[in-house]
């Protein structure tokens, strides 16, 4: 199972957004405080509309915390610094995509120490960022395109369909 992380978001919408995003992917949600709003905020909920209750979503007091509970997990580092693109690493079935806080991305003081496994999305250099929900959604789809999009329906169907 494919993981997403959320170090110290601050929007409860793109939060919101993004634990849909992990429902309808199958993917884990990891929560690492502090966080910008609570989680019975009605934004956070209102975003992720009626899939909330069926997130598998992980929270922890701090990054090292997170560490902890997770030893040994390959972590990619999703941030503006990274010179590899995000396109240009191989995505383990059980990786880790961690995404800092909408106001300051990820902290040097922890990408330092996983320069090799640093990603971004490329973008025209005049804009600071993407939204937070649309960069989980990008790296995340392209994680799960290298697995085959695994456990997931590939297929959809029309419906028959009458002008009269």
């Amino acid at each position: 199972m494919l993981n997403v992380v959320l170090l110290e978001p601050e929007i409860p919408a793109n939060t919101g957004n993004i634990g849909r995003t992990c429902c309808a992917t199958g993917t884990r949600l990891h929560l690492i405080r502090p966080l910008g709003f609570s989680l019975d905020e009605k934004h956070l909920k209102r975003a992720g509309l009626d899939y909330w209750d069926l997130l598998d979503v992980e929270v922890y007091d701090s990054y090292p915390d997170f560490l902890e509970k997770n030893p040994g997990a390959k972590i990619y580092m999703a941030t503006t610094k990274a010179k590899k693109v995000y396109t240009e690493v191989s995505y383990e079935p059980d990786c880790y995509l961690m995404f800092g806080k909408e106001s300051a991305g990820i902290p040097e003081s922890i990408l330092v120490e996983h320069p090799d496994t640093s990603v971004r999305i490329p973008m025209n250099e005049d804009i600071r960022s993407l939204n937070l929900s649309n960069s989980v959604a990008i790296v995340l789809y392209e994680a799960l395109r290298q697995n085959n999009f695994l456990h997931m329906q590939r297929e959809g169907h029309l419906r028959k369909f009458s002008w009269d």
